[in-house]
């Protein structure tokens, strides 16, 4: 069977999708930074619709962990396929709209290069929580991040976020050209707001010059990016060749579902992506903050009291009549009367999330969500609670939700497991009272990064969060559900 590239797609199986448009003809206009699975999945697919009537916009990806993805596109002449797996039945879809890859992993400086060229317009990033290197107790750039160490003392060639984007807006700035716009697509409160911050942060400590003319001439619209992308398996690559009738090394799995709302901030251009089902609005908050709150911490409870009951998958944990009960109550209980988002019904958008979860062709694990907790429950489940305590409001499924993160960390540490957190170790220490928890809560409040001190102070708050992970450790996380659901 033939390799999927150029050649190949005059070629491919019958109904296969494939790029309506030229790939000789396109250009690159977008520099994306991380393009790992979800980038390829949801904004380069929207990318990939436009360009047949506007195709100055391709994409020029970069890696900064490993050559890995350059090393499985540049054979293909850097096309995939995007699989979409439906209870109903799967789809293929070849994406096109990226051009080039870009290993950063050992040097930026072509990367740096790429970004200054005045075609260029836009930088989008989906680098995680954890790639901004910004501190989340005082929401600035980490000064003492060792990325942001070794940057500031670097020779030109730096590797982290924000220091590659002010060493590219440097060398604009040095050639008299205009800047572009940062389009951060990562799930972060704020994200627009939060990586102007760090960018600004870096460059005022490299050049405060600089920092001035980059707060005149950059844009950091928010976003709010939704689509459940789990991780490719051989399985997924045997379906796609299969169905294109070309062998795909390095193709993405999707849900059908997808959905971008865009702040309409642009200083250099865009695509007329409104034409192409972005939602373009002036105030993405109200979106971002339904998101976080509803599917992502929905999500990170599914993930981290489905994991001990035994799941593997979302569509496991999420068709399990207590753990269904329960997200279903946190939803119209106590997450749903926190928003309110323009034109949108709430409860119709948490049953649509639960229908969403339960889709078994989605082979989604709780495991990947469960990763890098500490940079996710802070905006997903405490913001929430502590709103709701606040104002003397209940969050009971939410502080169960908190406590089974803990339990979960500390049966991991018991058992020996890997914690994938940049945490680690802290958590590690943490939970070495794991029979105890009251000292384990103890321990666990003692990072501020997760939990501020209005969290620590709030005796309710403690008190409750102690009572569901003293069942949790005594109980198991079956039992403890069904009480919680008692009471």
């Amino acid at each position: 069977m033939d390799r999927l590239d150029n050649h190949s797609l005059g070629h491919l199986r019958e109904g296969v999708e494939s790029p309506a448009y030229e790939r000789s003809a396109v250009t690159a206009g977008i520099v994306h930074l991380g393009i790992g699975a979800f980038h390829r999945a949801h904004m380069a697919a929207y990318v990939d619709k436009c360009l047949a009537e506007a195709p100055q916009w391709g994409i020029v990806g970069a890696s900064f962990r490993s050559p890995d993805t350059r090393n499985a596109l540049e054979p293909q002449d850097y096309l995939y396929c995007l699989l979409t797996r439906e209870t109903k039945g799967n789809s293929a879809r070849v994406i096109g709209s990226v051009i080039d890859i870009i290993d950063a992993s050992q040097s930026s400086r072509d990367l740096i290069a790429k970004m200054a060229n005045p075609a260029v317009r836009i930088i989008s990033l989906t680098v995680t929580e954890k790639g901004y290197c910004y501190d989340p107790v005082g929401g600035g750039l980490d000064r003492q991040h060792p990325a942001i160490v070794r940057d500031l003392a670097a020779d030109g060639s730096p590797h982290s976020v924000p220091g590659v984007i002010v060493a590219a807006l440097a060398s604009r700035r040095a050639e008299g050209l205009g800047g572009f716009t940062v389009l951060s697509c990562d799930n972060l409160p704020s994200n627009g707001r939060v990586t102007r911050r760090v960018v600004m942060d870096f460059a005022a400590l490299v050049d405060p010059a600089l920092a001035e003319w980059i707060g005149a001439n950059v844009s950091f619209p928010s976003t709010m990016v939704d689509r459940i992308v789990p991780s490719t398996s051989d399985r997924d690559r045997d379906d796609v060749a299969a169905m294109i009738g070309a062998r795909d090394a390095w193709p993405v799995v999707a849900e059908a579902f997808s959905q971008w709302v865009v702040e309409d901030d642009f200083v250099a251009g865009r695509p007329d992506w409104e034409h192409f089902g972005v939602q373009m609005v002036s105030d993405v908050e109200p979106f971002e903050h339904m998101k976080l709150r509803m599917l992502n911490g929905s999500h990170s409870t599914l993930a981290y009291l489905g994991l001990p009951c035994g799941f593997t998958l979302v569509s496991e944990a999420a068709s399990d009549p207590d753990l269904r009960v329960l997200i279903e109550r946190m939803f119209a209980e106590e997450i749903a009367p926190t928003l309110s988002v323009p034109d949108i019904d709430l409860g119709a958008y948490g049953q649509a999330l639960i229908v969403r979860y339960t889709n078994w062709a989605l082979e989604h694990r709780l495991a990947q969500i469960a990763m890098d907790g500490t940079q996710k429950l802070p905006q997903r489940l405490i913001a929430t609670l502590l709103e709701r305590a606040e104002t003397g409001q209940s969050f009971h499924f939410l502080a169960l939700a908190v406590a089974g993160w803990i339990a979960f960390i500390v049966n991991a540490t018991q058992k020996g497991a890997t914690i994938d957190d940049p945490l680690s170790d802290r958590l590690q220490a943490a939970s070495r009272n794991g029979d105890d928890p009251d000292q384990t809560l103890e321990n666990f409040l003692e990072i501020g990064e997760v939990f501020p001190l209005a969290f620590a102070r709030n005796q309710t708050v403690r008190s409750t969060t102690r009572d569901h992970l003293d069942a949790l450790l005594r109980l198991g996380a079956p039992a403890a559900i069904k009480r919680a659901l008692s009471r």
